[in-house]
């Protein structure tokens, strides 16, 4: 059976890919010529095409803050074509970049990335166009969301007045340069579960999207002063890092039921750091020696999630070249693999595009050919369902040809994402 597509006519995967692959006359021939059964034998299965499009300090887009409301959406236009012209099918928009937002939100300002002042209506909405745009181009837009980080300075009263981190100051902590809000207040919880859940009831939003930020990444000689906190709300658990294990716990859990009851449609995934723990540390850990693991550094148990089916699918960034010894891309795409088996979860590759080509990194990436190779290994792989670049300006600048080189080698036509 054939799904009615958002543009109101109906779509069959086999019709869709046909087309996409013939140039539009799938039906040029009877479907039991040698022809037709050659195509159907050999038609792309469907797979996650996508790219990361950063918002905060205007990393990807806008250019810049303060461009005027066409010139923002002239932008963003060129990256949905972008995208298209890269043969990819989806966006993973960053549209809650630091607890602000890039939509009319009723409990958060508008982010100052857009106007460069935080709290200005930019004369548009970013996020209802950018639904509408990139469905008319057949591109899934996933809205990206950063459940804590309130600011990239320390200085509260540098945002707007009535932003909820100057409201409820006892919420937010200073820590690493950065204000967050504390995951171990429920009050929190509750705030930003309601701050990212109106997207999701207001837009047709493929997919809600978080990324690896949930407690901070460690930063040497700071504490992350939630003791208060913990003496509070910690009874009952063996130490901290439990307790902040099951405060991030409890936002996935949660998120994952109000999305399903706002909009059964719409997915949940995460995009974690790449190691969720070595095996020196634990047995089911990944054969890495990495210095960070998410499970004990970030408090956030990525293969509980996906064990427990609280989300839909991952995307783990796996940032790091084939052959790299504390983290090889080639032993942790199979770790990987092995935790989505029989889960129901599926598993998308993060790509760092944005390595290709950089003199600082190591003599690999600077062979435009390193993450084509990565999707070859990929597809020995059945549980790999496809990759997401790292992030929308390589993919359109691509200084060394590393996307041009992904494409010719991988991407033929245009696929249908996963169902």
């Amino acid at each position: 059976m054939g799904r009615i597509g958002r543009r109101g006519f109906v779509l069959t995967a086999a019709g869709v890919l046909a087309a996409l692959a013939t140039g539009g006359d799938a039906a040029a021939r009877p479907v039991g010529s040698s022809a037709g059964a050659a195509r159907r034998r050999h038609k792309p299965l469907p797979e996650f095409r996508g790219m990361w499009l950063a918002t905060v300090a205007n990393r990807d887009w806008p250019s810049l803050p303060g461009l005027t409301a066409d010139e923002q959406r002239c932008e963003l236009l060129d990256h949905l074509d972008t995208a298209v012209a890269r043969k990819l099918n989806a966006v993973v928009l960053q549209v809650r970049p630091t607890a602000d937002a890039l939509w009319p939100s009723p409990h958060e300002p508008w982010s100052q990335y857009l106007t460069g002042v935080q709290g200005q209506h930019p004369g548009w909405d970013p996020l209802g166009t950018a639904v509408r745009e990139a469905h008319l181009r057949d591109l899934e837009l996933h809205a990206w969301f950063n459940p804590y980080r309130v600011a990239t300075h320390t200085d509260p009263f540098r945002l707007v007045e009535n932003h909820p981190a100057r409201v409820h100051p006892e919420w937010v902590l200073p820590y690493g340069g950065k204000l967050y809000y504390n995951p171990g207040i429920p009050e929190v919880r509750a705030f930003v579960q309601d701050a990212m859940t109106d997207a999701v009831s207001r837009y047709d939003i493929d997919a809600v999207h978080f990324d690896d930020y949930f407690y901070p990444y460690p930063v040497a000689g700071q504490v992350f002063d939630d003791d208060e906190t913990y003496a509070r709300y910690g009874a009952g658990f063996p130490d901290k890092a439990a307790w902040r294990r099951d405060n991030i716990d409890r936002l996935i859990r949660e998120m994952a039921d109000r999305i399903k009851k706002a909009k059964k449609n719409v997915a949940f995934g995460i995009s974690p750091f790449g190691v969720w723990r070595n095996v020196a540390t634990d047995p089911l850990g990944s054969d890495t020696t990495a210095g960070v693991q998410t499970y004990d550094n970030l408090h956030a148990d990525t293969r509980k999630w996906i064990k427990q089916g609280w989300i839909d699918y991952v995307v783990p960034q796996l940032y790091w070249h084939i052959g790299f010894g504390p983290a090889d891309y080639a032993k942790l795409l199979p770790w990987w693999s092995d935790v989505v088996r029989g889960t129901g979860v599926r598993l998308y590759a993060g790509e760092a595009l944005y390595k290709a080509g950089d003199p600082a990194q190591p003599a690999p990436w600077q062979d435009p050919a390193e993450l084509s190779r990565h999707l070859t290994l990929a597809r020995t792989y059945a549980e790999v369902s496809g990759h997401c670049f790292f992030s929308a300006k390589e993919v359109m600048a691509d200084p060394v040809g590393a996307m041009a080189r992904v494409v010719a080698d991988h991407y033929p036509t245009r696929v249908l994402p996963p169902a």
